[in-house]
């Protein structure tokens, strides 16, 4: 039994409303463009990369890339580095087959970005192989569950207002969900109110979370955690630019509110110095960006440093989607899952069975692999 095709499928889907809000009008679809304050590029529409990963024998395996933008750049080096040592290869062999993967470019300084986002792709597709090889889910294949349901945090909140926000978030709540992320970086002042008016509309009992997008200096983010402790916010992410480890770590040992980061990083070694230094309290891999095998390593480094994890989850589609609830059922140290409403919907979209998130869970996938199967004909169709 050997792997003897493999297909990288890039994919764009219109969509009206992003992550931040809603897509400027002037904004060209066929562009990316920038979201002041926040330095990144964005795009109008879903962007993701998935790869599929075939035996001799005819057993499917799906991957997919966290790829918000130029999926094709992913596709490419699936198709082009990838591909070529992965093919004749035993699928069971999967942490050889990350290694020579991750080798091949290692040398050349290689070791992030699309080259990782690339080699997550195949690996959560071999997972997702070796668990219908195996007739067994990717979380047995992974030492086994240690929670029935995943405990989630909606993420977002994306209206202008705050008014506008709490009555987004009222409307979860009253089904069932009591954790949530604000996106922040428009100002001390003005992310310090949003998450006022958020704790005083839905009480004491209720987790906020703020994401700062990595606008703010090290005095600034100083000033921020403290008025995110007096609010009792479950943790503050990305405050900082990522590169810059040792203010993260004068930043988490002035205040008491957690301090979250990992969307930017994809290995172990990456990780590594956050844990030494002390710079965050929850690490946050995404597996569309590190893939299964990197993120249960990094869980488990961290659970040496008595460190929680709570994994990244923005854009990626179905394939995505499982892969991390998989994960974070298999990993002793979780804290929560993201969950984005308007992704979730379009990921259930292209897949035969729809994932299910209530009441602040998701619910585990059953069946063999990640348990879900892309819908291969609504997959083309969205191509065309």
């Amino acid at each position: 039994m050997g792997i003897s095709i493999v297909e990288a499928i890039p994919l764009r889907i219109k969509r009206d409303e992003a992550y931040l809000g809603g897509i400027p009008q002037a904004a060209d679809p066929a562009a990316y463009f920038t979201r002041p304050p926040y330095r990144a590029l964005y795009s109008a529409y879903f962007e993701t990369a998935f790869v599929k990963i075939t035996t001799d024998d005819g057993i499917i395996g799906w991957g997919e890339a966290l790829s918000p933008v130029a999926p094709e750049v992913v596709c490419t080096i699936i198709e082009q580095l990838l591909a070529p040592v992965l093919m004749g290869r035993d699928p069971l062999d999967g942490n050889v087959l990350w290694n020579v993967m991750y080798d091949l470019m290692r040398e050349r300084g290689y070791y992030g970005g699309f080259m990782l986002d690339a080699i997550s792709a195949c690996d959560t597709a071999l997972w997702d192989l070796r668990g219908k090889l195996l007739n067994q889910p990717v979380y047995k294949l992974l030492g086994g569950a240690f929670r029935e349901r995943i405990p989630c945090y909606v993420s977002g909140l994306p209206r202008p207002t705050a008014e506008e926000r709490v009555s987004l978030a009222l409307e979860f709540v009253e089904d069932g969900f009591s954790a949530f992320k604000l996106a922040a970086g428009h100002g001390l002042r003005a992310d310090a109110a949003s998450v006022k008016a958020l704790r005083d509309a839905l009480g004491e009992e209720t987790a906020l979370l703020l994401d700062a997008h990595w606008v703010y200096a090290l005095d600034e983010a100083v000033q921020l955690g403290h008025a995110l402790t007096d609010q009792g916010v479950g943790f503050f992410e990305a405050p900082i630019n990522p590169e810059d480890i040792e203010s993260h770590a004068r930043l988490a040992a002035a205040v008491a509110v957690p301090i979250a980061h990992g969307e930017t990083e994809r290995t172990r070694y990456q990780f590594r110095p956050w844990l030494m230094q002390k710079a965050a309290d929850i690490l946050q891999p995404d597996v569309g960006r590190a893939g299964i095998s990197e993120t249960i390593k990094i869980a488990a480094m961290a659970e040496a440093f008595n460190v929680r994890m709570a994994p990244h989850l923005s854009v990626g589609l179905g394939i995505c989607i499982s892969a991390s609830i998989h994960v974070a059922a298999a990993i002793p140290n979780l804290y929560m899952l993201e969950y984005q409403p308007p992704v979730f919907a379009i990921a259930n979209m292209l897949l035969e069975s729809p994932l299910i998130c209530e009441a602040g869970y998701y619910e585990i996938p059953s069946g063999a692999g990640l348990g879900v199967e892309l819908d291969e004909g609504r997959l083309l169709d969205l191509q065309a």
